[in-house]
């Protein structure tokens, strides 16, 4: 079992201790300053009270090096003699108070980490700040505090998990400056891992139908760029703030403007919000928030950069992994199941598109499921599953790996005659039934509404959009 040394101890000593104790590694201390050797050993830390830079006092082995008196010069000389001691083991060296340059530059020589805490601090509020020249969470701030009522924070229809968890983040950051916030969305939350997140997690979102936009002064957009372009706010309606990770494929407006496709998803945007104002999201949030990210980047498979890594990394130890088993594990209901075959059944495979037309359903989510299913057939980049109850056709896109944007695809196929919309790799559309119920003894409606719905699709499909590139166009304002 590899084995943790303290050499000398402090304030910083003492807080690498409560890091590290809880390792299965064991931990030991030199020290001569009796105070800390007493406070160490009423913590059941094997202390031996003597002096932390002469090495004949060291331990036999030890894997990992905490220096941390509030010495530098004794600093200096405990780390260049655990060096000596143990050339492979990893130093971690605290820098001491108001240590001279020679003295950081000799603690850095030796030590794989050197621990600056007055730098850190200082770091700290430069980002917070913006004074290191990354302004956004300032200007954010200057934004929400200029509203003189609430901010209705606006999910795209039928949110995800990304869009859900980054409306909940960025009303938690509205409220950190003093304005109320109320994260909403329109549609439905279909999806039964969506469904078990905003159960399990006891999220509280507040639903479009009864929302007065007279009661706000502010509206913000997550997860998408828009007003009325996949959300329930009328197009073109005022926005006040904007964070999404998705390309625009259109003018974006708003005081504040935050668009980032080089990043694999909107929570890691919000993550990074809440990181570098200070505030701790709380378990629910973060739990939220990290769910969010492994979804949109499919585990970190997808689309995923440096920062969504880090934002995963700074979550995780406030999550509940066991919440998040219970999430991502819920049961398939039994008209999944059946939608799911009856899709595989009826498909309609051209190059490497499939569409499939369900027939009568009773769960509309079962219809995303099956697009999502059907992506791993061998060749397929392309998925339509489309099927109709209570006199509405309902239909799911996916796209994975395919040099078009399904959204703009499914809104030119469907939107003349519904409504439909989405993102490069994730759409949906309504088109009523209407006349189409109206068929004859001869014919079958899901033959009727296979071959409206399909003939749409496919046509749209020989003059296909392609998938918005991932940089920001000039037009956004901010």
């Amino acid at each position: 079992m590899a084995r943790r040394l303290l050499l000398g101890c402090s304030a910083v000593g003492n807080t690498l201790v409560e890091r590290t104790r809880e390792e299965r590694d064991e931990i030991a201390a030199i020290s001569d300053d009796t105070g800390w050797v007493s406070t160490l050993r009423d913590r059941n830390i094997a202390t031996i009270e003597a002096d932390p830079t002469d090495p004949s006092v060291y331990p036999d082995n030890a894997a990992v090096v905490l220096v941390a008196s509030d010495d530098p010069a004794r600093n200096v000389a405990a780390a260049e003699a655990a060096r000596r001691r143990y050339p492979d083991a990893m130093i971690v060296a605290h820098v001491g108070t108001n240590p001279t340059a020679a003295q950081q530059d000799a603690v850095a020589a030796v030590a794989d980490r050197v621990v600056d805490p007055v730098a850190a601090i200082v770091d700290r509020v430069r980002e917070a700040t913006g004074l290191d020249g990354e302004e956004r969470p300032a200007r954010l701030l200057s934004t929400l505090r200029k509203l003189s009522g609430p901010l209705l924070v606006v999910a795209h229809d039928n949110p995800d998990p990304d869009a859900i968890a980054s409306a909940l983040g960025l009303a938690r950051i509205a409220e950190s400056v003093g304005v109320p916030a109320d994260p909403c969305y329109g549609g439905e939350i279909a999806h039964q891992e969506n469904r078990a997140m905003v159960n399990v997690l006891d999220l509280d979102l507040v639903t479009f139908d009864g929302i007065d936009l007279d009661d706000y002064d502010g509206i913000a957009l997550v997860d998408h760029s828009r007003a009325g372009i996949n959300d329930s706010l009328p197009e073109g309606y005022p926005v006040d703030v904007v964070i999404d990770h998705h390309p625009p494929r259109g003018p974006v407006a708003g005081s504040f403007v935050d668009i980032r496709p080089d990043i694999g998803s909107t929570s890691t945007l919000i993550t990074e919000y809440l990181d570098r104002i200070g505030i701790e999201p709380t378990r629910e949030l973060a739990t939220a928030l990290l769910y969010g990210i492994r979804i949109d980047t499919k585990d970190f498979t997808r689309l995923t950069a440096i920062p969504d890594f880090e934002a995963a990394a700074s979550l995780s130890s406030r999550a509940d992994e066991s919440t998040l088993e219970r999430v991502e594990s819920p049961s398939v209901s039994p008209e999944t199941l059946r939608v799911l075959a009856s899709a595989i059944e009826a498909r309609d495979v051209r190059g490497s598109t499939v569409a499939s037309c369900a027939g009568e359903i009773a769960d509309r989510d079962a219809l995303a499921q099956a697009a999502e299913r059907l992506l791993a057939l061998d060749g397929i980049t392309v998925t339509f599953v489309y099927g109709y109850m209570d006199g509405v056709i309902y239909g799911s896109a996916r796209a994975r790996g395919a040099d078009l944007d399904i959204g703009e695809l499914l809104r030119d196929a469907l939107d003349p005659v519904g409504s439909a919309g989405g993102h490069a790799t994730m759409a949906g559309a309504q088109v009523p039934l209407g006349i189409l119920e109206e068929v004859s003894e001869s014919e079958s409606l899901p033959e009727v509404v296979e071959a409206f719905v399909s003939g749409r699709f496919f046509e749209a499909l020989a003059d296909a959009p392609t998938a918005p590139s991932g940089t920001v166009p000039e037009f956004p304002t901010d």
